[in-house]
C-alpha cells in the first residue's frame, strides 16, 4: 500500500460518505497530527461532523451535495489539499440515481462506458489528480484495522460451514470481478442471496428472509446461512474497500447466519473487539481468508 507521508502539506482532505467509516478515519489522521479538510456528503454524512468540527480546530468542514464535483475541488484548492482519501459508504442508488450532477459530473458521466461503481470512482480519482489532488487508499492510517488470516472468533468454521465457504469464495469472485457486489450468503452449498445495490446487510437479511419463507424444514439447505464477503479481483484501495462492523453481525444473527469469511488484508473491521466480541456472544464464527485463499 505504500508508506504514508504526513508531511507533504500537513492538510488531508477527506470526502465523507455515511457510517462510522469516517470518524475512524479523522480519528486516526488527526492521531498522525494532520489537520482534516472534510467534505461532508449533504445525503450522506452524519451532522455529528460538525460537532467533532467545533470541539477541534483543526477539522474544517465543509458541505456539499453529492453532485458537485466542481464545488469539491474549488474547496480542496482553496484549503491547500493535495491529497485526500475518501471514507464512508454512498449509496449506489443515490449515485445513479438521485444526485443532480453539476456540469463537470454530467460530463463526467457521459463519458463512462459503464455505469458501475468503480468506473464512476476511477473516473473521479483521475479528475482530482488532474486538479492537484491525489486521492490516496481508503486504509491509509486503519490498517491495524484490517482483518488478520485466520479463525478471528472463539470458533472456527464447522465441516458444513467450511464446504459453504469454499463455495462461496469461487461464488463471490465471479460476483465481484463484475462490480456487481462483495457479498454472497450460502446454505448448503447453494446460493440464497447475491449483493447487489442494496449493500452487504440488506443482503444477509434478505438471504433470511428468503430462506425463512420457503420453510427451513421443507428444503435440503438446512438453516444455518453462511456469509463470504471479498474484495474485488483488482481492487483499488481508493473506494469501496469490503467493511464489516457490529451491524453486520447484528444482521447476521438476525438472518440466522452462523459463519462470516472475510478478505484478510482487504477487509475493514471497525471496533474489531466489539465486533468479536457481538459475534461470540451469537455463536457466530468469523475467519479470515488470504487473497490467494480467497
Amino acid at each position: 500500500m505504500g508508506e504514508i507521508s504526513i508531511s507533504d502539506t500537513g492538510r488531508l482532505g477527506l470526502i465523507a460518505g455515511n457510517g462510522r467509516f469516517p470518524f475512524l478515519l479523522l480519528e486516526a489522521a488527526r492521531a498522525h497530527g494532520l489537520t482534516v479538510v472534510v467534505a461532508a456528503i449533504k445525503e450522506e454524512t452524519d451532522a455529528e461532523m460538525d460537532v467533532r468540527a467545533v470541539h477541534d480546530p483543526q477539522v474544517i468542514v465543509h458541505w456539499l451535495s453529492l453532485g458537485e464535483l466542481s464545488k469539491l475541488i474549488e474547496t480542496f484548492q482553496r484549503e491547500g489539499v493535495a491529497r485526500a482519501v475518501m471514507a464512508g459508504q454512498v449509496k449506489h442508488k443515490q449515485i445513479f440515481s438521485s444526485i443532480r450532477p453539476d456540469w463537470r459530473l454530467a460530463k463526467l458521466l457521459m463519458s463512462l462506458r459503464t455505469r458501475n461503481t468503480d468506473m464512476l470512482l476511477g473516473a473521479i480519482a483521475k479528475v482530482l489528480g488532474d486538479e492537484g489532488i491525489e486521492l490516496i487508499s481508503s486504509t491509509a492510517y486503519l490498517e491495524p484495522l484490517l482483518a488478520k488470516v485466520g479463525v478471528l472468533t472463539a470458533r472456527g468454521p464447522s465441516d458444513e460451514e467450511q464446504k459453504d465457504v469454499a463455495y462461496g469464495r469461487s461464488v463471490a469472485r465471479g460476483l465481484a470481478a463484475w462490480d456487481l457486489g462483495q457479498t454472497v450468503v450460502i446454505a448448503g452449498q447453494a446460493c440464497v442471496a447475491v449483493e447487489a445495490m442494496e449493500g452487504t446487510d440488506a443482503t444477509i437479511l434478505r438471504a433470511g428472509e428468503l430462506l425463512r419463507g420457503r420453510g427451513v424444514e421443507e428444503t435440503l439447505l438446512g438453516s444455518a446461512l453462511t456469509v463470504v464477503k471479498v474484495a474485488k479481483p483488482n481492487q483499488d484501495m481508493r473506494f469501496d474497500v469490503p467493511v464489516i462492523g457490529v451491524a453486520t453481525i447484528e444482521a447476521m444473527k438476525k438472518a440466522g447466519a452462523t459463519c462470516l469469511c472475510v478478505e484478510a488484508g482487504r477487509t475493514l473491521l471497525f471496533d474489531p473487539e466489539a465486533v468479536v466480541r457481538t459475534a461470540d456472544g451469537a455463536g457466530i464464527a468469523i475467519v479470515g481468508e488470504s487473497a490467494s485463499q480467497v
